[in-house]
């Protein structure tokens, strides 16, 4: 096997790939890269033996007639290819040791390849159906769900990202029990109605990849029932989907949330997080005490005699109500919203608030909404 690549191509194209990579004792092999030439074409792949992640390269010079497969130690790779500068590389195997050679401007390198016949396969796509989504809407789709997703392992169905394909519209939503996330997609739908779970790892492989290439194009969705394939520009991704039945995530949003409270996105942010500085480190409480046209945000560390107290200016509809939330799920959910204003809905001081954006844009194709459960609030 022997070929010739531009160095920084090269890197760019194994870099995106990488995030896949982990160390496991028992398949070592996995550490590293499946490089197949088949004539001037390179495909790259690795994999965590749950998801695979595969690119392709065309080369202008290459030779595989002898020896067309050879697994690469990774991280060696990618450090060599880091130092070098933007030129045309050499990269050569001998089939009898596979031992490679990577030949620049500025000098010589050698590194010891393996037997790639025990490289894991990747899974089988068998029948599929299938959905297009924009690169931007997917990214947006996985920012703006992911964080709420639980880290606990013991719920493995919540620790995802729950996709629901309708003829209507395709729905994303993650929850921990404590905040929930319905990020909706109007300009996307499928002939059928089906869901299913990702996980976390692969769909934040998937975005940051996006985010990489700075290029909108799109993205082709296909799916059977127990796997996820994404298909964009040279990348290919396969991965498992999450076994099990996503919680019934409608029933745990309220439908009467009767008192409105329309607030400044960026100075509602910055306020708590200036005042939940000073709330306790356990319970990271802060009161929201609404009432005329604006509220009073504190927060208090008993323990440690601190407390912090600031007024907002606001548009409030509704009955006078102090209702306690944890200041990090808020600054969290509300981070991730991009428009000047925010609209909190809520009913009574135990039960969820609801947090939607203030969207003027008529052509929108976004529905979002974000529910918080609320903390009880310490004796004052």
């Amino acid at each position: 096997m022997k070929f010739i690549i531009n160095s920084q191509l090269f890197a760019k194209n194994l870099q995106a790939l990488s995030g896949v990579l982990t160390t496991n004792n028992n398949v070592p092999i996995i550490s590293c890269f499946h490089f197949n030439l088949d004539g001037k074409t390179l495909t790259v792949k690795a994999t965590d033996l749950e998801t695979t992640i595969m690119a392709t390269m065309e080369l202008d010079e290459a030779d595989g007639d002898n020896l067309n497969q050879i697994a690469v130690p990774a991280k060696l790779l990618l450090d060599i290819l880091k130092s070098l500068s933007d030129e045309p590389i050499t990269f050569s195997v001998d089939e009898a040791t596979y031992s490679i050679e990577i030949l620049s401007r500025e000098g010589k390198y050698h590194l010891a390849g393996q037997n790639p016949e025990s490289f894991p396969t990747m899974q089988d796509k068998g029948d599929t159906n299938s959905v297009v989504i924009s690169a931007s809407a997917l990214v947006n789709a996985i920012t703006k769900t992911v964080f709420a997703a639980s880290n606990d392992d013991m719920h493995q169905q919540m620790s995802g990202v729950y996709c629901e394909l309708s003829p209507e519209h395709t729905t994303f939503v993650a929850t921990d029990a404590h905040k929930l996330v319905r990020y909706r997609r109007l300009d996307v739908a499928s002939e059928e109605a089906k869901g299913f779970i990702f996980s976390k790892k692969p769909i934040n492989l998937v975005k940051n990849i996006l985010l990489a290439n700075k290029e909108e194009c799109d993205v082709t969705l296909e799916y059977n029932n127990t796997n996820v394939f994404f298909s964009f520009g040279n990348i290919f991704v396969a991965c498992r989907l999450v076994d099990g039945k996503y919680p019934d995530y409608e029933r745990a949003i309220p439908k009467e949330n009767p008192f409105r409270l329309t607030l400044d996105r960026a100075s509602f942010l910055n306020s708590l997080r200036r005042v939940s500085i000073f709330a306790s480190q356990t319970t990271h409480q802060v009161r929201i005490k609404t009432g005329g046209n604006e509220i009073t945000i504190s927060a208090e560390d008993i323990d440690y005699s601190n407390d912090a107290r600031e007024r907002l200016a606001c548009e409030y509809e509704g009955d006078p109500m102090e209702i306690g939330f944890n200041a990090r799920f808020l600054m969290e959910m509300i981070s991730n919203l991009d428009t000047e204003t925010i609209v909190m809905q809520l009913s009574h001081p135990s039960r969820a608030g609801i947090i939607t954006p203030v969207i003027d844009d008529e052509n929108n194709k976004e529905d979002i909404l974000m529910l918080v459960m609320p903390v009880m609030l310490a004796n004052s």
